[in-house]
């Protein structure tokens, strides 16, 4: 049986935790900053984590993460 194929885009998106969670980054801190307060800005710098919703989708493009 040939080797499962990791999903190299997901693959730098993702990162696992200790506990075997799966971190991510938030959305909407690329571009038209302006407009956004500095205290939005200011948290979206945090991580977060993958909800455990997602999680199964997110597990089948990372085997072995």
């Amino acid at each position: 049986m040939p080797k499962m194929k990791t999903h190299s885009g997901a693959a730098k998106r993702f990162s696992k935790t200790g506990t075997g969670k799966l971190k991510r980054n938030k959305a909407n801190r690329q571009h038209i900053l302006t407009k956004k307060r500095t205290k939005r800005k200011r948290q979206l710098r945090q991580s977060d984590l993958v909800s455990s919703d997602d999680m199964a989708r997110v597990r089948r493009l990372l085997p072995y993460l």
